[in-house]
């Protein structure tokens, strides 16, 4: 992956990107007053992000960072917390036609995101990393991702598909489409490797028994992460940026990522 170079270069632009966006003009609008009057917060969740926000398959219960912060979102309000499941490819309809009034499941603040969302400051950032199987012949390190035969799966709308392909050179790119699952392309031999970010690595590091992680022997793509809102309500864009202000300084976000093995992502 020899256009790596400039991918970390580029990826030093997001966050610049994000201040320039999130500055340009907007309108008051009716969110807060929303969420005010209905008690009521709807979040934005996806439920297969592993830490950050995951159902579990038999208990069929919450957990992870995001979870726990949108409790503590709801606490700050005085608002009853209303999950609603999305994905990274439903995100910006989700917001835009109120179905959400935030996402919070560690969303990349990505130039093409940021022209229809708004993004509070960043809370988390992770780079690019490779998942395989122990037994797998074809990847063992980094190096052996991009060459030709290679069959290298990412999940359709995350950060992760624009970035690997422009980044790779020889190997083929599988986008993996819902219901469909990176792991299970995986598992079935179909994708000889696929790409993650930290908090979905570690998690399945901690659950699979057959994972092996592929880390970049150098910074590849690190990208901050916020939350987002439909643009266009500068009230409430500020409500949510207050909130991760103060989650950083009252120690809530670093407790939580704690919690959930993501201390080393923690923006401070």
């Amino acid at each position: 992956m020899n256009a790596k170079n400039i991918i970390v270069g580029r990826a030093s632009l997001v966050l610049g990107i994000y201040l320039a966006l999130s500055a340009a003009p907007a309108f008051a609008g009716a969110v807060l007053e929303r969420v005010q009057t209905g008690a009521t917060v709807k979040v934005c969740i996806w439920p297969a992000y592993y830490g950050v926000t995951y159902r579990h398959p038999r208990t069929q219960e919450l957990n992870g960072i995001d979870i726990e912060l949108a409790a503590e979102l709801g606490r700050d309000l005085k608002a009853k917390v209303e999950f609603v499941e999305s994905s990274f490819p439903t995100l910006i309809d989700d917001l835009t036609l109120d179905r959400c009034d935030v996402a919070m499941f560690a969303i990349g603040i990505l130039p093409q995101r940021a022209e229809k969302l708004a993004f509070t400051q960043p809370y988390l950032r992770s780079d690019i990393y490779g998942i395989t199987t122990k037994s797998n012949a074809v990847v063992k390190q980094w190096t052996d991702i991009d060459k030709p035969g290679v069959m290298v799966g990412v999940q359709a709308g995350t950060f992760m598909e624009p970035v690997m392909a422009q980044s790779l050179k020889k190997a083929t790119l599988v986008t993996v489409k819902l219901p469909a699952t990176r792991e299970r392309e995986l598992v079935a031999g179909r994708v000889d490797v696929f790409m993650t970010d930290y908090p979905y690595s570690r998690r399945l590091l901690d659950n699979a028994d057959w994972a092996r992680l592929i880390e970049p022997p150098q910074p590849f793509f690190v990208l901050p992460y916020g939350y987002a809102v439909k643009r266009g309500d500068e009230s409430w864009l500020t409500t949510m940026d207050a909130f991760v202000t103060r989650i950083k300084r009252d120690g809530r976000l670093k407790d939580a990522a704690g919690r959930h093995g993501l201390d080393a992502i923690v923006v401070r």
